[in-house]
């Protein structure tokens, strides 16, 4: 099956690396990325949409049929955030977009960037923990195939220039994490090459912690 993906998100580390698996990938054969600003890329496969409000998609919700994935890596740091804002630009948001995407692509496969440490109970103490835990549910009842991915510690893809900065002075700790405690940590490429396989060959389990996330990537 040859893939027609939709990625929000792409300016960011998680988004753009996800995007250069894509564009580098034969069963990709096209991308849409929906940005808030230019993303700067250019591709053949690729096409952009820069639209600035992701809660009304009307202005560009015709541009938005015949996809069969949505790689869905937009999301933002509960960190300096009250309760209600995070809810808003988590779960709020994210299904903002989904509810439109599943009602023009019923058969979408969407792959949701999540996080080690979501509560899919949703009692737990954490209270960002709870809305993403929330925000996968929702996802998973909304679609058939759907896909989440709980990373850990990742390794970016070298020579993206999205890359957080705090990334060169914690690099080292890879290789010594990925040896002694291999299900917290992946590369930014295992994550991409996942989302792709799980869209072309589907996953036995819908939430992908990331051991799930490497095996897949192996596939």
């Amino acid at each position: 099956m040859k893939i027609k993906a939709i990625i929000t998100g792409a300016t960011g580390m998680v988004g753009e690396g996800v995007l250069h698996e894509c564009l580098q990938h034969p069963d990709v054969e096209q991308v849409l990325v929906i940005n808030r600003k230019p993303g700067g890329v250019s591709h053949a496969k690729l096409r952009e949409i820069v639209h600035n409000d992701f809660f009304d998609l009307k202005a560009i919700e015709s541009q938005l049929t015949g996809y069969n994935a949505c790689f869905f890596c937009l999301g933002v740091s509960s960190v300096g955030m009250d309760n209600d804002e995070y809810k808003h630009l988590t779960y709020d948001l994210t299904m903002n977009v989904a509810q439109l995407l599943a009602t023009q692509n019923p058969a979408m496969t969407f792959c949701y960037v999540s996080g080690a440490g979501t509560d899919s109970t949703e009692q737990g103490r954490l209270a960002w923990a709870r809305v993403k835990g929330a925000t996968e549910n929702a996802l998973m009842r909304l679609f058939s195939n759907a896909y989440m991915f709980r990373p850990g510690f990742m390794k970016p893809t070298p020579g993206l220039k999205n890359v957080k900065s705090y990334y060169k002075f914690i690099a080292w700790l890879y290789p010594i994490g990925r040896a002694l405690y291999p299900a917290g940590f992946s590369t930014l490429q295992e994550l991409g090459l996942a989302m792709i396989k799980s869209a072309t060959q589907g996953y036995e389990k819908r939430i992908l912690e990331v051991k799930d996330i490497v095996a897949l990537a192996k596939r």
